[in-house]
């Protein structure tokens, strides 16, 4: 079998595992979801990178002592349902703009095997629907406490956390004011210093 080298030799209505995502050799990073291959985006924009910066700046700075743990993207998060997590069985696989894990059992060197604490994910155009629609759904799914979903346009962060097995919005955060982080209790960002442009 051929190694697969560009992202155009892959059959987009085919199904793949993560042991298949393993063996790509392109340099896109892409997600898998529930099997089916998700487009990569275009590159993240200059403030799409900022806002970033901030977010995982303030997050790493508190986390310091602590026991969970802050990764930036890409950073494999593999989500599975399914009772064996062989790589054959995974068929999630996303790249959070932001994750914090708090149970480092679910760590290896390859990434994180289970749901994170807590996600951020930083809207760019043309990702909206996957963020605040499958992702959505995916993450609630899988039982991550809390999803926090960026909109850097409008400067604001749609929080929310799962009750029960479904999320609540929480809060929106669109002006100067702490956000406090429900997963986290103790952690509350700025909002003037996560939408800081300088």
């Amino acid at each position: 079998m051929n190694p697969v080298t560009s992202l155009s030799q892959l059959d987009p209505t085919k199904t793949y595992s993560y042991a298949d995502y393993l063996s790509w050799k392109f340099d896109e990073f892409v997600e898998l979801i529930k099997g089916k291959l998700m487009q990569p985006m275009a590159g993240p924009s200059r403030l799409h990178q900022v806002y970033t910066g901030n977010f995982f700046g303030e997050i790493r700075q508190y986390l310091k002592g602590k026991p969970c743990q802050v990764y930036v993207a890409p950073f494999d998060v593999r989500l599975s349902t399914a009772g064996a997590n062989g790589d054959q069985e995974i068929t999630t696989v996303v790249q959070p703009d932001i994750c914090v894990i708090c149970d480092l059992t679910k760590l290896d060197d390859r990434g994180c095997v289970g749901s994170p604490d807590w996600i951020v994910e930083i809207l760019s155009p043309g990702n909206t629907a996957r963020d605040t629609k499958i992702k959505f759904d995916l993450y609630e799914e899988s039982g991550m406490l809390e999803y926090w979903i960026v909109y850097p346009g409008l400067k604001t962060v749609a929080v929310y956390v799962l009750e029960g097995d479904q999320y609540q919005l929480a809060g929106e955060f669109y002006e100067p004011g702490a956000i406090p982080v429900r997963t986290l209790p103790g952690l509350e960002l700025e909002w003037t210093g996560v939408f800081a442009e300088a």
